[in-house]
């Protein structure tokens, strides 16, 4: 899978009516392969539409999305191979599992691809075993388990395709802290050895504060901040104008700057922090 690169991308609801409303406007982004990004953004900042557009289930009002220099709306082809290049996992993802087994569940996409029960057989197992599926589970009904097995099967159907791209719409939301990291764990050890660019829309600062090499922040249907979580969480005073939360590290350091503590910018981890703040206190004692 090669770079993304989003130009001038816009995309209007309800065009030529009176409810009429542009969700993204004006978006000029370009994800290297292999890159993990984490998108940030109020309710109604457009994230969900903008992931939507990254393997054609939504076409632009204007723009385009280019994977490895083509249009990805230039045919039906084109639409049609995107979608197994760009797998986008839908927030609450279990709600989408219908098979009879947990087996079936995962094979339905590379059956999609019409692959021979072989590889389809080994792409199933290899799923499994990215998102921690033990394989006793095979033939039961995804009905049947807890909220968390059934977030990795909804995951490893997609993942079971082989994505260059893999793309999560709030993979975490609705886990406790252990199944949440287990899940973040999961993805981040996909990518590690598949290469593949992993795309995360969260609410969560934490997680994605953890795990993303990059951050884009979403407002009002535009890109408002893009770079590292350092350069991102160090304008904090400004994410949480537009609605959002930050990382509890930032937040923290930022309630002890305003009691006299001269922290440093940019802090977003827990490890962070502490470290900052034995720092000062080994410069005081000195």
């Amino acid at each position: 899978m090669a770079e993304i690169i989003v130009e001038q991308l816009r995309h209007v609801y309800s065009a030529g009516t009176p409810f009429e409303v542009a969700a993204i406007e004006d978006i000029d982004l370009s994800i290297p392969q292999g890159q993990l990004v984490g998108i940030i953004g109020h309710t109604g900042s457009g994230k969900s539409t903008f992931i939507q557009h990254m393997n054609a289930l939504l076409a632009p009002s204007a723009g385009k999305v280019c994977c490895g220099g083509q249009d990805i709306n230039e045919s039906k082809l084109s639409r049609r191979d995107v979608k197994h290049q760009v797998g986008l996992v839908f927030q609450y993802p279990e709600y989408q599992l219908f098979e009879e087994t947990v087996y079936k569940d995962i094979a339905f996409g590379p059956k999609n691809m019409k692959l021979s029960e072989e590889e389809i057989d080994q792409r199933v197992r290899e799923a499994a075993g990215f998102v921690g599926v033990e394989e006793e589970l095979f033939e039961k009904s995804p009905l049947e388990l807890s909220g968390g097995q059934k977030r990795r099967i909804a995951i490893a159907g997609v993942i079971a395709m082989r994505p260059g791209v893999l793309i999560l719409d709030e993979p975490t939301a609705g886990l406790d802290p252990a199944g949440c990291r287990q899940i973040l764990d999961n993805i981040c050890a996909y990518r590690e050895k598949t290469g593949a660019t992993v795309i995360i829309v969260s609410h969560n600062m934490d997680d994605v504060a953890r795990i993303a090499e990059r951050i884009i922040v979403f407002s009002h249907g535009r890109v408002v901040m893009d770079g590292s979580a350092g350069e991102v969480f160090s304008r904090a005073e400004e994410l949480i104008e537009i609605g959002l939360d930050v990382p509890h590290a930032t937040a923290l350091a930022m309630a002890l700057k305003k009691q006299g503590l001269k922290l440093p910018e940019g802090i977003y981890t827990h490890e962070q922090l502490l470290s900052a703040i034995l720092e000062i206190r080994g410069a005081a004692v000195c």
